[in-house]
């Protein structure tokens, strides 16, 4: 690990100063690589899909896991999408003449070196490759056990990309062995990596945060909400809270606790109640909702859970102050929806509800940053330092004063 680090070192300094059409060009020929391995990465998935099922893995697992043909061409298309995207590295903001005649300003830079350790999903491995890439950073890639011949695939198409391009190929590194002593030596090798960013599971997440000596970019748990207000359009309120909980169930901002104002309790919850059992969510409630919708009763540990699994808890609340206490109590951070027509009440919500992401009339699954606009994302932060929602291009810059003298001296 040690060598991957002086590598991963080395190459942060070329990929640091290379141009935009340098790092595009890298992008464009891993997307071609990509699409010519199709057969080959579906083939190393299909051996992690069937270890993973002789090891127990769970539906949510597989469900990551999963890598069709599909997905390797979403894949490819994200490297020309972050190709189209402006490239922050050099940009000068806030430059102004100051009293004593010098000009300050800001250029934003790349971190330097990202380690990323993750679990299950293939596509993390393409994702964080070409942000890091296009932000000008070289990186680490640890990705789990479960995944090991679907990221060694995906590995090589990414270095036949730097190759093709005339880059070095240690910009990016997949680490080879399985040996959980790998991701120990990754997240305590300040000397050569600047971040570490961390995409799993709550004990992967947890011991990242407790063990890195290296600053960490995170978060723990999506425990999302949505909350139908007394003044929601109950057709948009159906919709989005069946979205947000069914379109696909083993991601982080998919919604676990269903807030509603207690007086439009009786209107949504029989209908909305009535899908979810068709479509196999077990309900969990409060009293009130027990007895108007006769579904079984939630524990105090169900407000506090992240299912990533077809289980809702639902609550009936006096007011919007209630709701809003529930969430201050119980979310996460990561992700808060209201469902509301009142312009007022929707702006308090925004203004009073500390989330990563807060919404009014949508669905959490849009807190993603392919959706966000960002291209695609490294990963979701709930801390408040250095980046907080999506992470993308931006959020894996730091910025660094620049002056402008002609011969200024200070007096």
């Amino acid at each position: 690990m040690e060598s991957v680090g002086q590598r991963a070192r080395n190459a942060s300094r070329l990929i640091a100063v290379a141009t935009r059409g340098e790092k595009d060009a890298a992008l464009l020929a891993i997307a071609k690589q990509l699409e010519a391995s199709v057969p080959a990465l579906c083939d190393a998935n299909a051996k992690d899909l069937v270890a993973g099922k002789e090891r127990g893995l769970d539906d949510a697992l597989l469900e990551r896991l999963a890598l069709t043909e599909a997905g390797v061409l979403a894949m490819a298309e994200g490297c020309r999408q972050v190709a189209s995207l402006a490239d922050p590295i050099g940009e000068v903001s806030d430059l102004s003449y100051l009293p004593s005649g010098i000009q300050v300003g800001k250029m934003r830079v790349p971190l330097g070196v990202i380690g990323i350790v993750y679990e299950s999903r293939p596509n993390v491995t393409v994702d964080a490759a070409i942000l890091c890439l296009k932000s000008g950073n070289s990186t680490i890639l640890r990705g789990g056990s479960e995944a090991i011949h679907s990221n060694q695939a995906v590995a090589k198409c990414i270095a036949a990309g730097l190759a093709d391009a005339g880059l070095p190929v240690d910009v990016v590194q997949v680490v080879e062995t399985t040996d959980r002593a790998a991701v120990g030596s990754l997240i305590s090798m300040p000397e050569y990596v600047d971040v570490i960013v961390p995409r799993g599971g709550k004990g992967l997440i947890e011991r990242i945060s407790r063990d890195a000596t290296v600053p960490v970019i995170k978060h723990l748990d999506g425990i999302c909400h949505v909350y139908i207000d007394k003044d929601a359009d109950l057709a948009k309120a159906e919709a989005i809270a069946i979205n947000a909980k069914t379109h696909r169930y083993g991601v982080c901002n998919a919604m676990e606790t269903l807030l509603v104002h207690q007086s439009r309790a009786s209107e949504v919850l029989p209908s909305l109640c009535e899908k979810y059992l068709e479509l196999g969510v077990e309900l969990r409630g409060c009293t009130q909702s027990q007895s108007i919708a006769g579904i079984g009763a939630a524990t105090e540990d169900d407000w506090s859970t992240e299912y990533l699994a077809p289980i809702l808890s639902i609550r009936v609340v006096d007011s919007f102050d209630m709701a809003v206490a529930h969430i201050e109590k119980y979310s996460s951070g990561h992700t808060e929806s209201i469902v509301s027509e009142n312009y007022t009440t929707s702006r308090k919500f925004l203004q009073r509800v500390d989330s990563s992401s807060v919404m009014v009339n949508a669905s959490t699954r849009f807190a993603d940053g392919f959706e966000y606009g960002l291209g695609a994302e490294i990963g979701i932060s709930t801390d408040k330092l250095h980046a907080r929602g999506p992470v993308g291009l931006e959020g894996l810059t730091s910025q660094k004063y620049i002056v402008y003298g002609d011969g200024h001296i200070r007096v």
